[in-house]
């Protein structure tokens, strides 16, 4: 009984260490970006970048009005956060 709390305590620990680094991956992307639309003024190169994402979709119920949609910016500062932000995971 002692050795499957364990492995239960071991499968929450992991599953929590990949909460972390999606958190910090998110953070990276966020930061990242932010530096680099801010730079991109003086440096163009650093605001290049892509479109990731869906399209809004619209539904009207009459009563509620509902839009979805999900779209990314990505630029050369958002992929340094991203590695920068995996490189500072593996060192914890």
């Amino acid at each position: 009984m002692l050795i499957i709390k364990e492995l239960n305590l071991l499968r929450r620990e992991s599953s929590r260490s990949g909460l972390v680094m999606l958190l910090m991956v998110i953070c990276g992307l966020v930061v990242g970006g932010f530096l680099g639309e801010l730079l991109g003024k003086y440096l163009p190169i650093l605001k290049y970048g892509y479109n990731l994402g869906i399209s809004t979709h619209e539904w009207n119920f009459h009563v509620l009005r509902l839009t979805l949609g999900l779209n990314f910016d990505i630029n050369m500062f958002s992929i340094l956060g991203i590695v920068l932000a995996i490189f500072l995971y593996k060192k914890l």
